[in-house]
């Protein structure tokens, strides 16, 4: 759940079908009805994009987007709309679809997909070429029955751990575990001993309340079975009260549940904003030391903390676990260009350059953006902490959407939200995992 902002209805993601592209795929060659629906005029040098972000990031999309126009003569025309999910059904639905959409989560743009509505990428795009700059298993997120529709423009990092680096540090704490074990050892176990919360946590977030516990079940479902396992579960190929996804809720309740874990114990965890979650750990003495959280959640810390961010906080990736899944597998989001108007070669070329690893310098070195491209020239990043995490997604061995946004709105913003809460008060994780599985749509 990426800034905790509300869901997309979403389709089923699946996720570990095979690339039938595998031998390449330039644009045009690949097949796929190519007739505009809807959108501008072929070949009439104008472009229209829908989206939900607006405000600075609205203005920062544009000004990356300014030399591509004036290169090619193209006129790009942005909307910003809040209720994206919405919006876009009625447009598609009325034959208005913008030539592009910008899907926050991919559930939607699978709905698209599986109405024959959305263009598949290696009609107009360089498949492999793609794939090899992209991070690994970004594409899997938009792939309906063994081809992908959509391609990411933007990405979100969830799989961070945070702490206040001169407490931190002072302390003489690692900051490079190899596992989530020696973590828990030389980290977590030692902060307990000095009778502070290791955990900064924090889930309130209005309506959403729940969201962060999701991720980290989702964390934990990578960790421990890795990639295939965990898109079998957001698939519901396998049912969300399956015995690998109560463990998997039970490793969470020991690391979080537990009232000289997280600070202020299950009921301030639930009472406190999650973007307050950190403001502890600058205290003095700190109150905690580790926040689980996404990259975006630098806009939410305190201001003095935000001006020196170098200085003040530190990070790492939430390390593998021991005996788990071979590998760093990391959790994330983000942004997925699709295109609507097939048979418009000016929105292919918009198209090509927005899911490149070119895009994005301009939004980059403002502020609030990550590339999901590990070729992406990390130079334009404004600080040492947004190249840091940038490295560590390049270097992260599979990714995989975040799972609730890619679940049926009825369970992924719903019951998986709601249920996580009770859970935290106190219900049992097999009854929890019971009462999501039952939510689950039948049809």
């Amino acid at each position: 759940m990426a800034g905790g902002v509300v869901t997309l209805a979403a389709a089923m993601v699946s996720g570990c079908l095979q690339n039938p592209n595998a031998s390449g795929g330039g644009a045009g060659g690949g097949g796929g009805n190519a007739v505009a629906r809807g959108g501008s005029p072929a070949n009439d040098k104008i472009v229209t994009i829908l989206g939900a972000f607006g405000g600075a990031e609205e203005k920062n999309f544009n000004a990356s987007l300014a030399a591509f126009e004036k290169q090619t003569g193209i006129k790009i025309q942005y909307t910003s709309d809040q209720d994206f999910t919405t919006t876009i059904k009625q447009k598609v639905s009325s034959g208005d679809s913008p030539d592009i959409g910008l899907f926050p989560q991919p559930g939607g743009l699978l709905e698209f997909a599986a109405q024959g509505k959305i263009q598949p990428i290696d009609t107009f795009l360089n498949y492999d070429q793609l794939d090899r700059t992209l991070i690994k298993g970004f594409l899997d997120a938009s792939r309906y029955k063994g081809r992908v529709y959509g391609a990411p423009m933007r990405m979100a990092f969830k799989s961070l751990i945070w702490y206040p680096k001169e407490a931190y540090t002072k302390a003489g704490y690692t900051t490079q575990p190899k596992t989530f074990q020696e973590l828990q050892t030389q980290v977590i176990d030692k902060i307990k001993a000095t009778g502070t919360s290791p955990w900064c946590e924090a889930w309130g977030s209005d309506q959403a309340t729940g969201w962060v516990g999701t991720d980290w079940v989702e964390q934990m479902m990578l960790e421990l079975y890795g990639p295939d396992v965990y898109d079998d579960w957001v698939a519901h190929r396998i049912p969300f009260n399956d015995p690998r996804v109560v463990k998997a809720m039970d490793e969470v309740g020991k690391i979080i549940k537990d009232d000289n874990n997280s600070f202020g114990g299950p009921k301030g965890v639930l009472n406190t904003a999650f973007g307050d979650a950190m403001n502890p750990a600058f205290q003095n003495p700190p109150k905690c030391l580790l926040m689980r959280q996404g990259n975006f959640i630098t806009t939410f810390l305190p201001a003095k903390v935000q001006s020196n961010l170098d200085n003040q906080v530190g990070t790492m990736v939430f390390p593998p676990w021991q005996g788990g899944y071979q590998g760093q597998p990391v959790l994330g989001g983000g942004d997925i260009a699709g295109l609507f108007n097939g048979g418009d070669p000016d929105a292919q070329k918009v198209m090509q350059f927005l899911t490149s690893d070119k895009f994005g310098a301009e939004w980059a070195k403002a502020g609030g953006w990550l590339s999901p491209h590990k070729t992406f020239d990390s130079s334009n990043y404004p600080d040492a902490t947004t190249k840091l995490i940038a490295k560590l997604a390049a270097d992260a061995s599979v990714f995989r959407y975040d799972g609730s946004d890619s679940m049926p709105k009825e369970v992924g913003s719903g019951t998986f939200w709601t249920e996580m809460v009770k859970w935290m008060n106190g219900q049992s994780t097999q009854a929890t995992a019971d009462a999501i599985e039952s939510s689950w749509p039948k049809s």
